[in-house]
């Protein structure tokens, strides 16, 4: 995995915490993993196809 640095406002980290307080995510990374890739399955990938599926689908032809 990459490092990435992100600002964000303190309602955004305060409510990253709350759903790990509440044990929804065991972290903040992956509560931001999860939301990240929610997006990009809405907004990206129904036009072009994941990229994991479109990995997944070469693998198995060979």
């Amino acid at each position: 995995m990459r490092l990435i640095t992100v600002k964000m406002s303190d309602i955004y980290v305060n409510g990253l915490d709350r759903l790990v307080e509440l044990g929804m995510y065991p972290s903040r990374s992956e509560a931001i993993r999860v939301a990240i890739r929610d997006l990009l399955r809405r907004e990206l990938w129904p036009a072009e196809g994941s990229p994991l599926s479109i990995e997944k689908e070469t693998e198995q032809r060979y």
